[in-house]
């Protein structure tokens, strides 16, 4: 086997009067419960499946960190073995690997920030790339993927992806790292939402150029909790416009702009122009971003489609 078996970009919102409540957090400390789901939709499916880590020493290579055989791995938080994690066998030979853990209901609305920490279980030198996704679905009406590689379910919604494009060179970082992204699109009212972490990767397996083993740690749901002028000031004061656009995306508000930034939904910032209360997206590519505008009143999230 030519593989050992080894079993950021912040997008977050700042008001200058905001407060954070945590919503939900998970550990993994603890064997996974009765209402996550574990299905490994590779093509073909290995005998991999999303587990909660358990090593034991010696191992036998050092992984996660644990510089050593005699040191058992550690999480992000929590201590030894207090993470998640899935591998290369997900799928066998070289195929497509798409291995899903679905979380329980989480009561979540427009603005808050979901995280979580990942990071390769290689201590090596050799990156065979690895991918995540993390979805989201309306948990009264999910469907679990059950039909293979390209089978999403009602998971249709994409908070992040931690390298997309399955770059080499340790782009999935080897240390822990927090990814987060903001909820959009849910409404004002919380509602129940599943969020599917994916290990997504093609031509991967034992035989393939890429996936390794990757783990997860301490997802958290946080909210914040804003006075009421200040959720006054920012409804009546920003709009934007036209979305969906195909080359310049026009603020309007009552408040002076002090700086505008536009990331994709990994967090990646982009290069783009702002002049005359117009954003410049005629260099992006066709997809959905982010676009933060700040003002004296804070820190305004915004997403758009550029087409």
């Amino acid at each position: 086997m030519r593989k050992i078996l080894l079993i950021g970009s912040l997008l977050c919102l700042a008001f200058a009067n905001a407060q954070t409540t945590n919503v939900y957090s998970y550990g993994f400390d603890t064997a996974f419960a009765s209402d996550w789901v574990l299905t490994n939709q590779s093509s073909p499916a290995g005998a991999s499946i999303w587990s909660k880590a358990s090593y034991t020493t010696p191992l036998s290579s050092a992984i996660f960190g644990s510089g050593n055989t005699t040191t058992v791995p550690v999480g992000q938080a929590g201590g030894n073995n207090s993470f998640a994690l899935v591998n290369f066998n997900s799928t066998t030979g070289a195929g497509t690997i798409s291995n899903w853990l679905i979380t329980p209901a989480v009561s979540v609305k427009d603005g808050d920030v979901i995280s979580f920490y990942t990071r390769k279980g290689t201590d090596g030198t050799t990156d065979y790339p690895d991918r995540l996704e993390l979805r989201y679905s309306v948990a009264g009406t999910t469907v679990t993927p059950s039909s293979g590689a390209s089978d999403v379910g009602s998971f249709t919604n994409v908070g992040i992806t931690v390298n997309p494009t399955l770059v080499a060179g340790f782009v999935y970082p080897k240390t822990w790292t927090k990814y987060s992204f903001t909820i959009t699109g849910i409404g004002a009212t919380p509602i129940a939402v599943k969020f599917g972490f994916r290990y997504y990767v093609t031509d991967g397996g034992p035989s393939g150029n890429n996936s390794d083993l990757i783990g997860i740690d301490t997802f958290s749901v946080d909210r914040s909790t804003l006075a009421v002028n200040d959720v006054t000031s920012k409804k009546s004061s920003i709009s934007i416009f036209p979305n969906p656009t195909s080359d310049f995306v026009n603020l309007k508000t009552d408040s002076k702009i002090n700086g505008v930034s536009v990331v994709d939904l990994t967090g990646r910032r982009l290069n783009v122009k702002y002049e005359g209360n117009k954003v410049d997206v005629r260099s992006l590519p066709t997809g959905t971003y982010i676009l933060n505008i700040e003002t004296n009143n804070g820190v305004s999230t915004e997403k758009f489609s550029k087409k």
